[in-house]
């Protein structure tokens, strides 16, 4: 049988490779990289994380990112193993050492025998020779392949802006101002409670802060891209800022939850929060602070922020061009190109939008040409399942209406949500008979969601043979 080939080593091209080759099939991982470089990524490394180290919640009973980890340890997630492996602390959520993170899925590829890593760049369209193909080019994705994909495809590309947030040496950090604290001292996956830095700002000390931000210099817009929109969850912070002056106080820099152990009788009227960036602890980023300014004014305006007067940045923030396509009128159910049943894609270019996501759909795509392979029929996650809710926005859920101006709306790149489900009845009272209201029937509901969700995710898999799971 001919090798599948694989275009973009990010986390969902290895998570694609990865579920391929345990499963038997031989598989051949193309990545641009060195030979060709992108504005976003520093290194040579597979599945590099070019934005946050941040995978966000783990918990898998009352948020649909930790049902999506779940869902993926399930199936022996490469991507998953190597987060694991390399964790670090992050109260409720889920962060890693982005470089160790990164050595580990690589060094695990490498040392696949059914897995094949050539450095090159696939420009245009894959060969006609190539009789199966997977796509996780990402949303950095070359002009080539991007123009040759968008032309076969016959579709418009949609595109938004997503920016990267600023690493700081820790040991520039002045903590006689900056203390240790999770919010509500949660404690997460290898945290203790106090894993977040945190740099508290007085009401002067915010105004101040914004009106710096506002009157900061930015990064210029190219031509082709004047008219790309943001995604909302990846926001500049000053593009935030302009929303409203208050809306960082309860966004990124919300106090709540939080008490200074400098000060413990002293309010803060704003917080910016640091997490730990790598193993070591010599480097934090700072959570939310993702941004388009320029070098020489990021410096200026962070150093603003009580604790980071003297901060020494490893990385300042950046902004890169995200595309993606418009997925559910070029892809099939099961993620193949209308025009080009031979192709599939995934990761973020299909409109998924987040490192978990993109490495589900990956191992998705993964999987169903297993499935294919093998003749057999394709059987997708049920849309009860994180998995099969987000394979269902992105190939099919996604309602075109007409606005005012008798446009369609167009597909948007999504977050994995419990909005992608579908309903459930809510429990209306607790073991004891006591009504629910509030926060109590919104726990109930997400928990009623995500039980129903391991248990139909549990039933899927076990219907599959166990040669198209990759091994635990």
């Amino acid at each position: 049988m001919s090798p599948i080939h694989v275009i973009g080593g990010g986390l969902a091209g290895s998570e694609a490779a990865w579920q391929m080759a345990q499963a038997g099939l031989n598989v051949v991982l193309h990545e641009m990289r060195p030979v060709r470089k992108t504005d976003a990524h520093q290194t040579d490394g597979l599945a590099e994380l070019v934005c946050s180290n941040s995978f966000r919640s783990d918990d898998s009973e009352q948020n649909a990112v930790g049902l999506i980890h779940h869902e993926l340890r399930q199936l022996g997630s490469l991507i998953m193993n190597a987060a694991d492996a390399n964790q670090v602390p992050a109260g409720s959520a889920l962060a890693v050492d982005r470089e160790g993170f990164s050595k580990a899925v690589t060094e695990a590829l490498e040392k696949h025998p059914l897995i094949q890593i050539e450095r090159d760049e696939v420009a245009g369209l894959p060969p006609e020779d190539w009789e199966k193909v997977i796509i996780a080019t990402g949303p950095l994705t070359s002009p080539a392949l991007s123009a040759a994909v968008l032309e076969r495809s016959g579709e418009d590309s949609l595109a938004f802006f997503d920016a990267i947030a600023p690493i700081v040496h820790f040991d520039s950090v002045d903590l006689s101002k900056a203390w240790f604290q999770s919010r509500y001292d949660k404690v997460g996956p290898g945290g203790t409670g106090k894993d977040y830095l945190n740099c508290p700002l007085d009401k002067d000390g915010y105004e101040a802060f914004i009106d710096a931000l506002l009157a900061g210099e930015t990064t210029d817009f190219k031509e082709w891209e004047g008219n790309t929109p943001y995604f909302d969850g990846c926001l500049p912070i000053e593009v935030m800022a302009s929303r409203g002056r208050e809306t960082l106080r309860h966004g990124p820099m919300k106090p709540m939850g939080l008490t200074n152990e400098h000060q413990p009788d002293v309010k803060a009227y704003a917080v910016v929060q640091l997490r730990q960036d790598n193993a070591l602890g010599t480097l934090y980023n700072m959570v939310g602070f993702q941004t388009k300014l320029k070098y020489g004014a990021q410096a200026d305006i962070f150093r603003m922020i009580p604790g980071l007067e003297n901060a020494q940045f490893a990385r300042l923030g950046g902004l890169h061009r995200n595309t993606f396509l418009n997925s559910p009128k070029v892809l099939d159910g099961s993620l193949r190109l209308n025009a080009d049943p031979r192709i599939r894609f995934a990761g973020q270019i299909t409109g998924c939008e987040g490192y978990v996501e993109s490495a589900s759909v990956g191992c998705m795509a993964g999987l169903f040409a297993v499935m294919e392979a093998q003749g057999r029929d394709i059987a997708a996650p049920p849309p009860t399942t994180a998995m099969g809710a987000l394979l269902g926005h992105i190939t099919g859920g996604h309602i075109i209406r007409e606005d005012g101006a008798g446009k369609p709306r167009s597909f948007q790149p999504m977050n994995v949500n419990f909005g992608l489900f579908p309903p459930i009845e809510t429990p209306t009272r607790d073991a004891e008979g006591n009504r629910l209201k509030g926060k109590e029937k919104t726990r109930a509901k997400k928990l009623a969601l995500t039980s129903r969700a391991k248990q139909d995710f549990a039933e899927w898999q076990a219907g599959l043979a166990t040669d198209v799971l990759a091994a635990e």
